[in-house]
């Protein structure tokens, strides 16, 4: 495998590889970074009982599916995407699907929240290799006028991810404990790894660009940063990115506890009935938002800023009227709704963050991303909410004149009143969360919409890409 630039070649027209070939890669990596997300995601979909077991408040649940996660694997991204700048992107990934595996079997190992908090941290140590080398092998295989659609499909592994916890998760429910379902999800990803470490190819870098782009042999991490910084329309969309991730991670966490707290559905059948449907919307809304953005950008060059940022201003209404609806099927409907215009934006900040940077800082682009949007959107974002949750339930019961209780009184203990009162701050505290995250969709929508307006100043390839289309 080499880790050599590429020299001048037809790979802008072609791409690298045979189109079959390349499918193949483009599948694989969707899959790896689907299994990423189905591990990471897992623990929202048996919160419950972890809830119940453990007795944590909704910020302590936060931190385990936020903080938790995300600190080191956002620290770990940018070493890693610098180093992925140099060496074998191929074996990074595949190495990397293996330690995060091992580790989710661990958190069904865990007694208490100490416990659990060091596996998921292990899990997200994993994880951090897995985007950055995995987008710049993605712009190596395809060329710059096909990225949009390869990125967004790759994007699909987001909600796909989702999609497969909330199957798996809420079927290994109606049979086992949630212990065994982090087992029985984080096996199978060994295996993946080491398909991943013998079937894909490295490909040289920048081979499939224009041949006017610049091929550098090396560029150091700080010159990497130094070209980042350069380029306002790179830190518009981040802001933008963040906060729909800072709003999304939460109600990927919260928003099952509000159908079980508010609507009374069983775990098991919240993630196979309501959030299972919701994350197929949203992976239908990852690809569909790229393949809208590449039609239009035939026409608009600015179409990866614009197409996100609408999508988002037509989201935060819808997805927030959901949590106030009655009836279970409005609610899943504009629930879905919501989802889908919410995950437009997956490939387009993917492909502005490469589009605005050289070849040789693509990755460094893409990891710089992922830490400020993880850190503060990943991270920050579930504990926010949760901690908001918790106000939101306390204020109820000091309300209420339920001095005895607050946020982390329990649902499985107690006498049918006390149970019943808990039930009921829980739910308004959760139903006021969503509906406050969910609203935040807008703003990011106006980020997203501002940095249209110097992405062509900023940009490498997109003035080209309509051309080649």
């Amino acid at each position: 495998m080499s880790d050599s630039t590429a020299a001048p070649s037809a790979g802008h027209l072609t791409g690298f590889g045979s189109k079959g070939y390349r499918t193949f890669v483009l599948l694989t990596l969707t899959f790896v970074y689907t299994l990423n997300f189905v591990d990471r995601i897992l623990i929202s979909v048996v919160g419950r009982p972890i809830i119940d077991e453990f007795q944590l408040s909704n910020f302590e649940f936060g931190i385990l599916t936020g903080f938790g996660f995300a600190v080191l694997y956002t620290f770990l991204g940018i070493p890693i995407a610098s180093l992925s700048e140099r060496v074998n992107r191929v074996r990074i990934i595949g190495v990397c699907v293996i330690l995060w595996s091992v580790a989710t079997m661990l958190c069904g190992f865990t007694v208490g929240f100490i416990t659990l908090l060091g596996a998921r941290i292990l899990v997200g140590i994993g994880e951090a290799g897995c985007t950055p080398p995995a987008n710049s092998l993605i712009s190596d295989y395809y060329k710059p006028s096909s990225r949009a659609t390869a990125l967004g499909i790759y994007a699909v592994g987001v909600t796909a991810g989702g999609l497969l916890a909330q199957l798996f998760g809420g079927s290994l429910l109606n049979f086992f404990t949630w212990r065994e379902a982090f087992i029985f999800v984080g096996a199978p990803g060994v295996v993946i790894g080491i398909i991943v470490l013998f079937a894909i190819k490295e490909p040289p870098r920048g081979y499939s660009d224009p041949p006017n782009a610049s091929h550098k042999e090396t560029l150091p991490f700080g010159k990497a940063l130094k070209e980042i910084f350069s380029k306002p329309t790179f830190w518009i969309m981040s802001a933008g990115a963040t906060i729909a991730a800072f709003a999304g991670y939460a109600l990927i966490g919260f928003q099952p506890l509000y159908i079980q707290y508010v609507k009374g559905i069983s775990t098991g059948d919240t993630a196979l009935l309501y959030m299972a449907p919701i994350a197929v919307a949203g992976s239908v809304g990852a690809f569909l938002g790229g393949w809208l953005t590449e039609m239009a950008s035939k026409k608009s060059a600015t179409a990866i800023c614009w197409v996100p940022g609408v999508a988002h201003l037509i989201c935060a209404p819808i997805y927030a009227f959901s949590f106030l609806i009655g009836g279970l099927m409005p609610m899943l409907i504009m629930m879905m709704v919501g989802a889908a215009l919410q995950y437009f934006y997956l490939g387009s900040q993917y492909n502005i963050a490469q589009s605005v940077v050289s070849v040789r800082a693509r990755a460094t682009s893409v990891a710089v991303l992922l830490f400020i949007v993880n850190l503060i959107g990943y991270g920050a974002g579930p504990p926010f909410f949760g901690l908001l949750a918790d106000m939101f339930t306390n204020n109820f019961f000091a309300a209420a004149d339920l001095a005895g209780l607050d946020s982390t009184c329990s649902l499985a203990q107690g006498t049918e009143e006390e149970i019943a009162q808990c039930l009921e701050g829980k739910s308004y505290g959760i139903r006021w969360a969503n509906f406050s995250a969910a609203c935040l969709f807008a703003v990011a929508g106006v980020f997203f919409l501002l940095s249209g307006l110097t992405i062509k100043k900023d940009s490498t390839t997109l003035a080209a890409a309509p051309a080649q289309a």
